[in-house]
């Protein structure tokens, strides 16, 4: 389907419109967005219309919906992770899911390509992982798994409900071994069965 950079636009803030709000944008929202007079939208979206990639409910406010056989551009990059929480990176803290969203897209343009739905994101909180380049303020961007390999830097979650972002090593009598990358704290040492894995640390992005 031949379409113009306008009607791109248009066709993906009505998307993002019903995803973010349940309903699709007014002709004057997205011509407020385009920069743009109503007129010239309108003609836009009746274009659309006609080529299949709209489709419209008479007489009824908001009914603008993308065609379900329509493959926009960029259908298949997803940016958005969830950010479900804040993470100790110092003494643990109450380990509390948040209903929010960090937008990669936001920070920085990243390449065309999907990120996993076993993907999250945290804030840090504390300065014991420094050494690793891992500061306070920091995004970790972590993938969910239960397991780890020695040297890994972790999401763990203790037995008392606290969460923690630390290097994980097992010790021979053992233990876990829960080592900061500063020397100004000293390591936690857990037994298995008060320690649960909740994924890995597989990237950091930092906002300045």
């Amino acid at each position: 389907m031949n379409l113009t950079p306008k009607q791109l636009k248009i066709l993906n803030r009505i998307r993002e419109t019903r995803l973010t709000r349940g309903y699709s944008p007014t002709m004057q929202e997205l011509a407020d967005e385009l920069g743009v007079s109503k007129v010239t939208v309108f003609e836009h979206v009746e274009a659309l219309i006609k080529k299949g990639a709209l489709k419209r409910q008479a007489n009824k406010a908001r009914s603008l919906e993308v065609s379900p056989d329509l493959d926009l551009p960029d259908e298949t990059s997803n940016t958005k992770l969830p950010l479900v929480g804040s993470i100790a990176a110092g003494s643990p803290i109450d380990a509390i899911e948040d209903r929010e969203h960090l937008d990669l897209a936001e920070i920085f343009a990243p390449p065309r390509g999907t990120v996993g739905g076993n993907t999250f994101v945290l804030k840090v909180r504390g300065d014991s992982m420094i050494d690793e380049h891992i500061r306070d303020g920091d995004f970790v961007i972590c993938e969910k798994r239960n397991a780890a390999r020695n040297g890994e830097t972790v999401v763990a979650l203790l037995d008392t409900g606290e969460a923690t972002l630390k290097k994980l090593y097992r010790e021979k009598d053992g233990r876990i071994r829960l080592q900061p990358a500063n020397d100004k704290y000293e390591p936690r040492y857990c037994q298995p069965e008060e320690v649960q894995i909740q994924g890995t640390c597989i990237g950091v992005v930092r906002t300045y």
